[in-house]
């Protein structure tokens, strides 16, 4: 049974055809879950409905109380309050951040395959994207630090952004990763751009460390961007924070913020993030544990149904990076075998990179069981078709 999202002016399912040609396929694409936010959220937005003002916005004293108690909670850092910057999105947040930590001709680096709105945020803002590439062993993605000694080093680099845990490839990096990382962008004076918006979505036997927590030069050098969108379903409420410890790095976003004319909050995005942070968590261990089951199901099938997928192991995340290399298949026909054959939208693995991700898709599983098993019985109604397509 599908989801009641259609003709709700969803991205996920109501553009489709703008996106992929086709309205008939099963969208498992964009990071977007296919599950209503927590009922706290809910009441809460109901609650700030029935007040019937919305006028200009300001954040009440209780709204960054709960972003304090949250990050110590959930990830044992401990803020301060007036550390807490506001974005409407992170995007926007990393478009600012270019603009005002760099200038026309800087490049930043980015560690591909990767959220393909990072090129774009530094693309689009004149600068240019210096890849330091992911290596991946063993079906385990890791940093490749010589390669980035050497792009450190480059005279123009003025930032890094780092994608913790990481999106498509799913890892959840180790203090050793990030102090190596760290250390290096202090050295070469790169300012730290630590992306943490799936800081939540970690998997059993995992442990997401935020960046500013693990050493006070880190902190000092660094912007974390934060927003409880992914993990409770609220992108469509454009509310991020990011945690800015050092007061020229933040005055110098609080001016650019200003310069881009964004000043208030969404009036509803701010009651629902207090809602979330402060009832959501028994809805948030819930979740974790179906798309454990998920991902489970999505292991266990593939085994039995579609020999010759690779699965890239997610510690994190409900996006799960799936490796069809082994049948020699350029991208274009992929591609049209994922959506004329198996009826699916799926992020076609080159937009996270050329050539990183040329062979891979993305699939997201944050959906009820029997949407996953759909998808699923899909791909294996189309998998002949596959292996006939194949040059092994």
């Amino acid at each position: 049974m599908l989801p009641e999202r259609q003709d709700t002016g969803s991205l996920k399912w109501d553009f489709l055809k703008n996106r992929f040609g086709s309205e008939d396929l099963l969208p498992m694409w964009v990071a977007d879950m296919d599950f209503p936010s927590p009922p706290s959220v809910i009441d809460a937005l109901v609650r700030r409905a029935g007040h019937g003002f919305f006028g200009y916005s300001i954040f009440p004293p209780s709204y960054y109380r709960v972003i304090v108690d949250w990050m110590k909670r959930r990830h044992q850092w401990e803020i301060r309050e007036d550390w807490i910057a506001f974005s409407p999105g992170i995007v926007p947040a990393i478009c600012m951040i270019v603009q005002a930590f760099s200038s026309p001709g800087d490049k930043v680096i980015v560690q591909r395959p990767v959220y393909y709105p990072f090129m774009a945020a530094v693309k689009n803002n004149g600068r240019t994207v210096l890849n330091n590439p992911l290596s991946l062993e063993h079906g385990r993605y890791h940093m490749d630090f010589k390669d980035l000694e050497a792009k450190a080093r480059d005279p123009r680099a003025r930032m890094l952004i780092l994608c913790n845990p990481h999106n498509p490839v799913g890892r959840v990096w180790s203090r050793e990763e990030q102090e190596r990382l760290g250390e290096i962008c202090l050295q070469n004076n790169i300012l730290v751009i630590s992306d943490e918006i799936h800081a939540d979505l970690i998997f059993e036997g995992n442990q997401h460390i935020p960046f500013g927590s693990i050493r006070d030069d880190f902190l000092e050098n660094s912007i974390t961007c934060t927003a409880p969108s992914k993990t409770f379903n609220l992108a469509g409420l454009q509310t991020s924070n990011l945690v800015i410890a050092q007061p020229g790095l933040r005055r110098r976003y609080l001016n650019q913020l200003e310069n881009n004319g964004i000043s208030g909050p969404n009036a509803f995005g701010a009651a629902a993030v207090e809602a979330a942070y402060t009832h959501g968590e028994p809805w948030l261990d819930a979740l974790m544990e179906y798309l454990q089951g998920n991902l489970k199901y999505l292991r266990d099938f593939s085994k039995e149904y579609l020999p010759g997928l690779e699965i890239i192991e997610p510690e994190a995340t409900y996006l799960v990076w799936l490796d069809f290399r082994k049948f020699g298949l350029d991208e274009p026909k992929l591609d049209d075998w994922v959506r004329g054959k198996a009826g699916l939208a799926l992020d076609e693995g080159i937009i996270f990179g050329n050539p990183e991700g040329v062979g891979f898709e993305r699939m997201n599983i944050a959906c009820p069981r029997s949407l996953l098993i759909e998808a699923l019985d899909r791909l294996a109604e189309a998998w002949p078709e596959l292996l006939r397509m194949s040059s092994v």
